[in-house]
């Protein structure tokens, strides 16, 4: 285990005392965070005080780890997450799964605010993560060859440790579009296509991103979800219609309406998070082995 991780780990484990250990990662992303307040038993931990944990930023971020339960499921929540483009790098935007899985998560639910390309959109709709275009460059500087030896795999199939082949959960990703479905409302498959940021889309961007197939558009996620995959996590990714690109009609978006979007859309994604946990599917589902694509 790297160093940092190990030390932050510790640190954890520590301040944990003998609650259980959490079998689920939650990264909330911007006006998400009202999940958090459903967590039961809840321990809130600030980033300051855990070693190699920066500071989160950007608005609607709280920049803490809450541990507890939801759906009688142990979870650590991530309220503020480390974006590329207040400066972090990938090692560190990520490092926080890291610690994660070290504390025992083998299982990661990751969502974000992000901009609807696919005309098909609405504001508040939620989007289930099929897969990704990863436009933020970069490189991680984790150790590869500790994350290849426990893939088992050969060099030639891995990008910097990272399976190439399918990050997001098929199973998972089913599970949570069935409980939108239960509750009445409607969640589609997409792919999100990740950029440095901090600027929003240009009107010529946009139509690029129809071209390529992007459904949604976001500044986050991309690093948190290589690494997990890369550490054999299973990964559930969310997307929350904050706004909608019309490359015809333009619209300019800012923070403050993404957060509100965000707030109203907030029900949806606890359903959601909710649903996947009450059908176990993150526990004990052996199909959840699966790396298919939706």
């Amino acid at each position: 285990m790297n160093a940092n991780v190990s030390t932050a780990a510790d640190s954890l484990l520590q301040q944990l005392g003998n609650r259980p250990r959490p079998k689920v990662g939650i990264i909330l992303g911007s006006g998400l965070g009202g999940l958090a307040d459903q967590i039961s038993d809840a321990l809130k931990i600030d980033y300051e005080s855990i070693p190699g944990f920066v500071r989160s930023t950007a608005g609607g971020h709280r920049g803490q780890l809450i541990f507890g339960e939801l759906q009688s499921v142990p979870v650590v929540a991530m309220a503020g997450r480390f974006h590329r483009y207040e400066g972090w790098t990938n090692d560190q935007a990520a490092f926080p799964v890291e610690v994660m899985h070290a504390i025992g998560a083998d299982s990661l639910i990751v969502s974000n605010a992000a901009g609807g390309v696919s005309p098909k959109l609405a504001v508040g709709d939620i989007v289930i993560l099929k897969d990704h275009l990863n436009w933020m460059g970069g490189t991680f500087q984790f150790n590869q060859a500790r994350l290849i030896q426990k893939q088992g795999k050969e060099s030639s199939e891995v990008i910097g440790g990272i399976n190439r082949g399918q990050i997001y959960d098929q199973p998972m990703a089913k599970i949570a579009q069935e409980s939108a479905m239960k509750a009445g409302f409607s969640a589609n498959f997409g792919t999100y296509l990740a950029t440095l940021g901090p600027t929003y889309e240009t009107r010529a961007e946009y139509r690029m991103m129809r071209k390529l197939g992007a459904d949604v558009v976001g500044m986050s996620t991309v690093p948190e979800v290589l690494v997990a995959n890369a550490l054999g996590m299973r990964v559930l990714g969310l997307s929350m219609v904050s706004n909608v690109a019309d490359p015809d009609r333009p619209n300019v978006a800012n923070h403050e309406e993404v957060l509100l979007a965000g707030q109203a859309a907030g029900a949806k994604m606890e359903t959601i998070v909710r649903g996947v946990l009450r059908r176990g599917v993150l526990r004990n589902c052996p199909e959840s082995t699966s790396r298919t694509s939706p």
